[in-house]
């Protein structure tokens, strides 16, 4: 049914904030490109009102942690069925854009004189993967109003796993002020996950196998050894890296990569994902906070009560491991920048086959 949601007034007896428009929907383009957060906290904005082949102009174009791109369009006028074949007829076309196409497209938007790459390890704090970057796309429309219809043909693409969702905005009038609010059609994570089994990186699609991979990074801000020592895996710093933990479920099987150093272990998962502040670990029989325990606890500390930013952490029973100085290597195997992933990609078969050798209690 179509999304709607209110906002109340906290006193004695609550009262409703009444419900407003935006004069065009251009303005929440121009706040979007003002602050991009309202979109979403991971993604860095690229471009906006880019010319299509097709004679049309995409609105916006963002690039997540991965290198994926995002392309936005706005609802504006349109009816859903024009606005969803717009979204995808702009798609088949951002899937086609090349590197140098990529960094034009930033300078028309930031300035000649930027440059893609410096933009990207600034915000991003990595270098640009030329190899990563627009292997996959997620489409988001972006609607002041979402009616039955679109919420029909959004929710049929995306179970049929094309990365598209909608993010929904109304806005309230509290006095002289308004009030912008936001809720996503689909969890945001699902649409994540959908974008990396679209990926191009890695030659044709092959059905899922069940298994899952895990990428467990960055040494700076995560312990291999507190992982290995006390059984869990984790990921923070942003929902982009944190909310696709949400895919495991208790007696998942997980692959870990360490990012740029190798295959480290295969676990089972014990228990849904949990905060850093419900999360314990055993110590000596028994069960502590991990926020007393973990090297890095005091970093964890810092974004605990922020539910963007906070660490996030699965309880996993270790099947096999090795240490971060003796990880399993080679050329050819897959690798991915989201945290968790159910690789589709044809080079996952050769991998697993690879990984069985090397962690022979996988199945233990």
């Amino acid at each position: 049914m179509p999304i709607h949601h209110a906002i109340w007034k906290i006193g004695e007896k609550p009262t409703a904030l009444s419900l407003t428009k935006l004069t065009t929907e251009q303005e929440l383009e121009d706040m979007i490109v003002r602050e991009p957060a309202i979109l979403s906290t991971e993604w860095m904005l690229i471009g906006r009102q880019e010319p299509t082949p097709f004679g049309g102009r995409l609105d916006l174009l963002a690039i997540a942690p991965d290198a994926s791109l995002v392309l936005v369009e706005l609802k504006r006028d349109k009816t859903p069925r024009e606005i969803v074949a717009q979204a995808l007829d702009y798609a088949s076309w951002v899937e086609q854009l090349t590197g140098d196409q990529i960094s034009r497209i930033y300078r028309r938007f930031a300035g000649e004189d930027s440059n893609l790459d410096d933009a990207f390890k600034k915000r991003f704090g990595v270098e640009l993967d030329e190899d990563a970057l627009n292997a996959s796309h997620q489409i988001i429309l972006v609607a002041s109003e979402l009616d039955l219809s679109t919420e029909r043909i959004l929710n049929y693409l995306n179970a049929k796993d094309i990365a598209i969702n909608a993010l929904f905005f109304q806005v309230f009038r509290h006095g002289d002020d308004k009030l912008l609010s936001r809720a996503w059609l689909i969890d945001p994570g699902e649409t994540q996950a959908n974008a990396t089994t679209a990926t191009k990186s890695h030659g044709p699609k092959e059905p899922w196998n069940g298994e899952f991979y895990v990428s467990f990074g960055d040494v700076n801000s995560r312990s291999w050894e507190d992982a290995r020592k006390y059984g869990f895996i984790s990921a923070g710093g942003g929902t982009w890296y944190s909310q696709t933990l949400k895919l495991l479920s208790p007696g998942d099987r997980i692959w870990v990569k360490i990012p740029k150093t190798g295959y480290v272990g295969v676990g089972r998962v014990m228990d849904p994902v949990r905060s850093v502040n419900e999360f314990t670990v055993e110590v000596d029989g028994v069960q502590r906070p991990c926020l007393e325990v973990l090297h890095h606890a005091t970093l964890y500390k810092q974004f605990a009560d922020d539910p963007e930013k906070a660490e996030y952490f699965v309880k996993v029973e270790w099947l096999d491991t090795l240490d971060r100085q003796n990880a399993f290597q080679e050329t050819g195997l897959f690798g991915n920048q989201n945290t968790v992933c159910q690789p589709t990609a044809a080079v996952w078969r050769h991998t697993f086959e690879r990984l069985k050798t090397v962690f022979k209690k996988w199945d233990s």
